[in-house]
């Protein structure tokens, strides 16, 4: 680790090797790791808990007063009433994990007094680290990356995550999908919701849209995104977004077409806007719903 980053960064980034050494041990035998079911299609793995304790145990031992939001512990451990609030996700893509597939990640962010200043997104099968400081870039490894510099949707290529559980309305989503698909280069889903932004920070992707997320599955990598270069907020281009469980990101050229083609199916659209959804979807075969937007956890 670099004497060059800021302490709280270090400090993040051990925790989030200690984590990968863990996941990658697992990753050797992952047939003979234990799963449970959290609710449908939603899976936790003793990988899952034990990187989330190791992870704990290092902040905590670094910064005892810090709170923790976790995703498999909540904000059991850690002060209750601290301006500093690690936000954990031990395993994004635990789905693609327990099944062998190499694309997940280790996610950790503080915010202070509710504003994101250090992130760390860990790719621990490419031993790859993404890390941002807020005010001072962010960083693939040793190098500074910024956002894609493409203009022409055409040229794009796309993130998101599907919807896949029983009641999730799919046909929203399809819309959603049929509206960005023919205008570019391609959409794409990984599984990973930290890894996408991180993606689209280093300009591997141009933009990233996705319903249903937590706050842990993308406040480190909305900070990537900012530091970047990039843009991210909700459908409606709006950056107070961590806990609205709607995520759109992009350089800002792509953002901006994003929120024209995607505005429309927020929680925060207009009435009139939702009602063409609304209208759009029941003339498909969709019975008509209050929000049109899809509702899914990344797993």
């Amino acid at each position: 680790m670099s004497s060059t980053l800021h302490p709280m960064l270090n400090v993040a980034i051990k925790a989030a090797r200690a984590a990968g050494a863990l996941i990658n041990r697992a990753a050797l035998d992952v047939e003979s790791v234990r799963i449970a079911q959290k609710q449908v299609n939603d899976f936790v793995t003793e990988t899952d808990q034990a990187a989330e304790k190791a992870i704990i145990e290092t902040l905590l031992t670094a910064y005892p007063g810090h709170g923790i939001l976790a995703e498999e512990s909540g904000q059991e451990f850690g002060a209750k009433d601290s301006d500093f609030v690690w936000i954990i996700d031990p395993l994004d893509g635990t789905t693609n994990f327990i099944h062998g597939m190499p694309v997940y990640c280790v996610s950790i962010a503080l915010a202070v007094k509710g504003k994101i200043e250090h992130a760390v997104v860990y790719d621990p099968s490419r031993n790859n680290l993404f890390t941002a400081t807020r005010g001072r870039g962010a960083f693939l490894n040793d190098r500074r990356i910024r956002v894609s510099k493409r203009a022409q949707m055409r040229d794009c290529l796309i993130g998101t995550g599907f919807p896949f559980r029983q009641g999730d309305n799919f046909k929203a989503y399809m819309a959603m999908v049929t509206d960005v698909m023919p205008r570019v280069a391609g959409v794409r889903q990984s599984g990973s919701a930290a890894l996408d932004l991180a993606y689209v920070a280093a300009g591997f992707s141009d933009g990233f849209f996705h319903n249903g997320l937590s706050i842990w599955d993308v406040a480190a990598g909305s900070l990537l995104i900012t530091e970047a270069g990039g843009l991210v907020g909700n459908y409606t281009g709006e950056a107070d977004f961590l806990e609205q469980r709607e995520c759109m990101a992009g350089n800002p050229r792509v953002y901006g077409n994003l929120v024209t083609l995607l505005g429309k199916y927020s929680k925060f659209a207009g009435a009139g806007e939702k009602a063409g959804v609304r209208q759009a979807l029941a003339e498909d075969g969709e019975p008509a719903a209050e929000e049109a937007a899809p509702a899914d956890d990344q797993a």
